[in-house]
C-alpha cells in the first residue's frame, strides 16, 4: 500500500481537492479576511504593548548594563549608596559618625526587606534570614544595638575606630545579600 492510495482510502485527497476548490475559496474569503483583520489587531496589540511596557526595557537594560560593566545589574547602585555612607566617616564629625551607623543600619533594613525577609522588627528580618546569608549576626544585632543607642539618646558618644568596625559588619552583610 503507497501514500497516495492511503490518501484515497482515507478521502483526504478528496476532501484537499474539495477546499482548495475556487468555489470554497470564494466562499471563506470574508472568513478570511476577519481572520487577517483579527491578526492584524492583536499583532497591533502585541507591539503597541511591548513598545509601552517597561518590562521589556528593563531586561534589556538589565543585560546591556550587566554585560558592560561586569558585575550584577543593582551592584553598581549598591556601590554608590554605600559610598556615600563611608564618606561620612572621612568627616571627623560625631553627627556624621553617627549619621553612618543610622544609614548603614537602614540600607541593611532595606535590603532585608528587597530580598524577601520583611518581618515586623529589624531584629526578626536578621533571624528570618539567618546565618546562612549572614553569617555575622551576632555582630550585626551588636550594631544594631549600637544604633539604637544613637538613635535614642542624643547624648551618646562614639568614636571613629567603633564606627569603623560597625561600618564593616554592615558592609559584609550588605556584601552578603548583594550577592544573593
Amino acid at each position: 500500500m503507497t501514500w497516495i492510495d492511503f490518501y484515497n482510502f482515507l478521502g483526504i485527497r478528496d476532501f484537499i481537492y474539495y477546499i482548495s476548490s475556487p468555489q470554497i475559496q470564494d466562499m471563506l474569503f470574508p472568513v478570511k479576511l476577519v481572520f487577517v483583520c483579527f491578526a492584524m489587531f492583536f499583532l497591533a496589540g502585541v507591539i503597541y504593548f511591548t513598545v509601552n511596557s517597561s518590562w521589556l526595557q528593563y531586561k534589556f537594560l538589565e543585560d546591556v548594563t550587566e554585560f558592560f560593566s561586569w558585575q550584577s545589574y543593582g551592584l553598581r547602585t549598591i556601590s554608590k549608596r554605600w559610598k556615600k555612607i563611608r564618606q561620612k566617616l572621612d568627616t571627623g564629625i560625631e553627627a556624621e559618625y553617627k549619621l553612618a551607623v543610622i544609614e548603614a543600619d537602614d540600607f541593611l533594613g532595606e535590603m532585608l526587606e528587597e530580598r524577601g525577609f520583611l518581618e515586623k522588627g529589624f531584629e526578626e528580618s536578621l533571624k528570618k534570614a539567618g546565618k546562612g546569608m549572614l553569617p555575622n549576626l551576632d555582630e550585626i544585632l551588636s550594631s544594631h544595638e549600637v544604633r539604637n543607642s544613637i538613635v535614642y539618646n542624643p547624648d551618646y558618644e562614639i568614636n571613629g575606630e567603633t564606627v569603623k568596625k560597625i561600618l564593616a559588619v554592615y558592609e559584609s552583610a550588605i556584601n552578603n545579600l548583594g550577592a544573593a
